[in-house]
């Protein structure tokens, strides 16, 4: 990992971003008609690097629908959250 000035990653945005010690990345925005999902690499005032993401879905009109949508979404984001965090433990060694 290589820095910028005062401290800054390569990735980080800069400028009104960084505040409280975080640094923060610009956003990566995905427009899927429907929905919408913002990603933004955050690494803490600890130094712990953290993926925060918005997503932003049209809900259906009628309450019976717009709960069964939540619902599935809810999930789907532990699905992808639960994968993400396996994805980030470390691998055990193979005996030779």
């Amino acid at each position: 990992m290589t820095r910028r000035n005062a401290g800054h990653t390569d990735w980080c945005a800069g400028g009104h971003r960084c505040n409280l010690g975080e640094h923060r990345s610009d956003e990566i925005v995905v427009d899927a008609g429907h929905a919408r999902a913002v990603l933004v690499r955050v690494r803490s005032a600890a130094g712990r690097d953290h993926a925060e993401v918005r997503v932003r879905v049209a809900l259906a009109p009628t309450e019976l629908a717009a709960r069964r949508q939540l619902v599935g979404l809810l999930g789907d984001v532990r699905q992808a959250v639960t994968r993400a965090a396996i994805a980030a433990r470390p691998r055990p060694r193979r005996a030779a």
